[in-house]
This record gives structure tokens, sequence and C-alpha cells, in this order.
């Protein structure tokens, strides 16, 4: 895919993008790196987006290796090519199997899943393909991490969701990586 929305040079920035992109460089992101290269073309949307995400990247609710799980399972949903390779690693030292991210980059379940990724699993994959949860992958969540972590954990697959959609639009390209990228899967009817 061809990189629509390049990374912005000093220059070409306005005075509120030039704010925007030093309080990434200050804050935990370190850079103006992945969606804050096409947000910057919408610095208000990318200030709120970033503050939604830091949330979600580094206080969720869920452990650290259930949020790496649910952004891989959303960056494979849409094939982003960059979430998928920036988070396999995170996902793997966090202590998700490397088998059970191979599957979910096959587009398969994985079996041999502890119970909270089983949970993560048929939760995030519902949501994304129904837009719906189903009462019974609602209660095993409910009862997994209770109503907060229920809610954190749409909120990691609809915010990663949106940046995936962004960067897919733009066109960012992924990191440098070993991390082999995701193939596109072939999609079912589309409903009427």
């Amino acid at each position: 895919m061809r990189e629509r929305m390049p990374p912005l040079a000093p220059s070409q920035m306005s005075e509120v993008q030039r704010k925007a992109a030093a309080e990434l460089i200050a804050g935990p992101r370190k850079g103006v790196v992945g969606p804050f290269i096409a947000l910057m073309r919408s610095p208000a949307l990318m200030d709120r987006l970033g503050r939604v995400g830091e949330y979600l990247r580094f206080e969720n609710a869920l452990p650290q290796r259930l949020v790496e799980f649910a952004i891989l399972l959303t960056a494979r949903h849409v094939t982003n090519q960059f979430e998928w390779i920036l988070h396999y690693p995170l996902a793997i030292k966090a202590g998700v199997s490397r088998q059970t991210l191979d599957a979910v980059s096959a587009g398969n379940r994985p079996a041999d899943m502890a119970k909270d990724e089983e949970v993560v699993h048929d939760f995030v994959t519902e949501l994304l393909r129904e837009s719906f949860v189903a009462d019974a992958n609602y209660a095993a969540a409910l009862e997994q991490f209770g109503e907060g972590g229920v809610v954190d954990l749409a909120a990691t697959a609809g915010y990663f969701l949106t940046v995936c959609l962004v960067m897919n639009v733009a066109g960012t390209p992924p990191p440098a990586s070993e991390v082999a990228p995701l193939q596109r899967l072939p999609r079912g009817p589309t409903r009427p």
C-alpha cells in the first residue's frame, strides 16, 4: 500500500500541530509514530484519541497480556500491519503464546488458550464481527473482569479499530521488524 499521509516536517506544521507533536514526544509514546502521523492532520482529534489510548494502553483494568491480545485481535480483523507488528512482540513478552498469535494471524480460533484469553478472544471477535456481544460472551467477560473490565475491553477494541482504520486509510507503513506481516484473509459474503 502506498503511504498517503507521510510524516510532516516541522516546517510543514501549523503552530497547533507543532505543539501537539511536542506533547507526543514528551509523553509515553516518545514520538509521532503510527496513527499519530496521520492524526497530525487533525490535532484536536489526535489529542483526544491520544489521551484515550494512553489510558487503554497503560492504565487499563485488564492485565497487559490481555490488552495486547485484544489489540492484536483488532489488528487482525482489519489487517493492520502497524499494530500487528508493533504489538506482536509485546504480547509475547506479556505472556501470550506464539502458537496463539500465529493461529490468530491465520484467521483461526487458537487452541489451548488460557481461560481469560478465551474470554477476550470470543468477546472481541464477536464484537468486531457483529458490532454486538451476545449474552453468553457478555456473561463470561463480566464474570472474568467485572463491569469496568468489560467496558475497558470493549473500548480497547473500539479505540484500536479507530486507529487501525486511520492508518489503513493513510497507508501508514509498519515498523521494521522480524515479525511476519499479516496476510489478507478472504471475507465472507456481505450482508444486505
